[in-house]
């Protein structure tokens, strides 16, 4: 178990360099306001950033000049500049969610940048992101603003990671596909359409061992080695019962069944973690019947977005991993008032003790958080109550 949890995350990337040597934006389902356009001065900014090796060894050295004395000074660990770091697994994910800026958006922040030029050194077995790449939901958006959106995260997210061979799992966000209904049609035809278009062609290039993606990019499966990963669209509050089925029927596969780990990945969340999204919407409208699937076939934990806070909560018998928004408008977490941060979330297995391990990345302050930071509970509007998992599961 990892005792030392206040460490810079520069220190993060010197570990894994000496073990390898070996998107307040993201408007909810039903907002109709986002945060401001990025400035001129911000795109050019974002421009200049390369997310090539150059680009990110500059700015391993900025951040080499602010990493605080007391961070540096933790621990003793020999090889790597005296901390002490969680060691790779025998499986590492990497979990990214909520990345895009205002409607319309073919740009990101800084953090975005610096949060896909960190992740190759992080050596990932697999990427997964849990929806909001792009920033749609907006009917007035015209197909080729769509498109252009696509092609800025191609160019900007997914190119980069694929170069580093790094396969890449994406489960679609209100603002990337809604599944919302209005007189029994999509809400967002266009959206969802140009988001297929868009999938359908980076599909056998994701370097995914699918085992059904009769529905991708809208929902499927793979068995990426020991993990069984489902996607649900929970691209709004409401999961088609036809699809809960698939489900049921997806996770009683032999596949599923036979795999160390089954992990599955929508959208919205079962629970509100964040104020202003704890409401009708912005939750599943099934969450509990969710829950109660995921519970009887074992699943380890639900991989959720949208509320752009995030919160290591359990429930019964399943863990709740909600992130954080590595893009634009971070939010607070229920009940809190500490200013909100953008993040990004790191899953190590060790087979051999059973445990996973949770390392979350401050992308602000460049810290690694402690968990013991966060409150011990968190109750929604409706009563429910999750509490705070330990960093270290399993075993």
């Amino acid at each position: 178990m990892v005792s030392v949890w206040a460490v810079d995350m520069l220190a993060l990337v010197t570990a894994e360099a000496t073990l390898g040597g070996q998107r307040q934006h993201g408007g909810s389902s039903s907002d109709p306001a986002m945060a401001p356009s990025l400035s001129r001065r911000q795109v050019l900014s974002l421009g200049g950033l390369a997310l090539g090796g150059a680009a990110f060894a500059s700015w391993q050295r900025a951040q080499a000049q602010a990493t605080p004395a007391a961070a540096l000074a933790a621990g003793a660990g020999s090889g790597t500049g005296g901390l002490r770091l969680p060691a790779r697994g025998d499986r590492r994910l990497v979990l990214i969610s909520d990345l895009n800026a205002s409607y319309g958006s073919t740009s990101y922040i800084p953090e975005v940048g610096q949060g896909i030029a960190l992740i190759p050194s992080l050596r990932p077995d697999l990427v997964v992101c849990a929806g909001d790449m792009v920033a749609g939901q907006k009917r007035s958006l015209s197909t080729a603003q769509l498109q252009a959106m696509w092609a800025g995260f191609d160019r900007q997210v997914l190119r980069p990671l694929r170069r580093a061979g790094l396969p890449f799992a994406p489960t679609m966000g209100n603002h990337d596909a809604s599944n919302s209904r209005v007189g029994g049609s999509y809400a967002f035809e266009r959206e969802r359409q140009e988001a297929s278009r868009y999938w359908r062609r980076q599909q056998a290039d994701l370097g995914l061992s699918f085992v059904d993606a009769s529905g991708f990019p809208f929902f499927y499966s793979v068995l990426q080695g020991e993990m069984f990963l489902l996607v649900l669209d929970g691209s709004s509050a409401q999961i088609p019962a036809e699809q809960l089925r698939w489900a049921e029927r997806s996770l009683a596969s032999a596949g599923a069944r036979g795999a160390r780990r089954r992990l599955v990945m929508g959208h919205l969340p079962l629970l509100g973690v964040s104020q202003g999204r704890d409401t009708p919407g912005n939750v599943l409208a099934q969450s509990q019947e969710l829950r109660q699937l995921l519970e009887r076939h074992r699943v380890e934990a639900y991989i959720s977005g949208h509320q752009h806070a995030y919160y290591p909560g359990r429930i019964g018998q399943l863990d709740l991993i909600q992130l954080g928004a590595l893009g634009s408008g971070p939010r607070k977490l229920l009940g809190q008032s500490a200013a909100p941060f953008q993040t990004m979330t790191v899953l190590d297995y060790d087979w051999s003790s059973g445990q996973r391990r949770d390392s979350t990345l401050n992308m602000r302050s460049r810290q690694l958080l402690d968990p013991a930071g966060l409150p011990p509970r968190l109750s929604d509007s409706r009563g429910r109550t999750q509490v705070r998992r330990s960093a270290v599961t399993g075993g």
